[in-house]
């Protein structure tokens, strides 16, 4: 669950930053997923730290 709401986030947080930088809609979109694969990636790790941890 956290990696997919991370993954969302991280591809809003994307294509607002390209979207600022006035870039055009590929540049928007590849913001966007690389955005999105980084934040998930955080996430990913996290939630395995957090169940090593807590588990």
């Amino acid at each position: 669950m956290l990696v997919i709401v991370s993954a969302i986030g991280g591809a809003i947080w994307g294509g607002y930053l390209a979207r600022r930088r006035r870039g055009n809609q590929l540049d928007i979109l590849q913001y966007a997923v690389a955005s999105a694969i980084a934040f998930g990636l955080v996430a990913l790790f996290a939630t395995i730290v957090l169940s090593r941890v807590l588990g």
